[in-house]
């Protein structure tokens, strides 16, 4: 099976965990959220990794910069909505810890490969 060099980027691969702890956190949200936060809170997980695989796939370095962006704000929205469940204790300290860590490497992964692109 061929990887795609996506598939190879460590930033790529701490998104992917990421999401993934995000599903488990939010299956102790109540019910009444699966269509607020749990919805908003998956989608923009998920867009910062595809985000990543789609810019990493395109050839202008303009395009590549651009979607690592928006990847980037694709996480910081995570934040906010993770801020937000965390003080309506839908998740608890040790998960808001973990989530936040990971935040801070993604995004200093995220700078790093933007910082890269544009200097080629």
């Amino acid at each position: 099976m061929h990887t795609y060099s996506f598939e190879t980027l460590e930033v790529w691969k701490t998104s992917k965990e990421y999401v993934k702890l995000i599903y488990v956190c939010i299956k102790k949200f109540p019910v009444e959220e699966r269509f607020g936060l749990t919805s908003q809170l998956t989608r923009a997980a998920i867009s910062v990794t595809c985000n990543i695989a789609e810019g990493n796939s395109k050839n202008s370095l303009k395009e590549r910069v651009r979607y690592i962006d928006i990847a980037y704000g694709s996480l910081m929205e995570t934040l906010s909505l993770i801020i937000i469940s965390y003080e309506l204790n839908y998740i608890n300290e040790g998960e808001y810890q973990n989530l936040r860590q990971l935040v801070d490497a993604i995004s200093n992964k995220l700078n790093g490969l933007k910082k890269y692109i544009e200097k080629q």
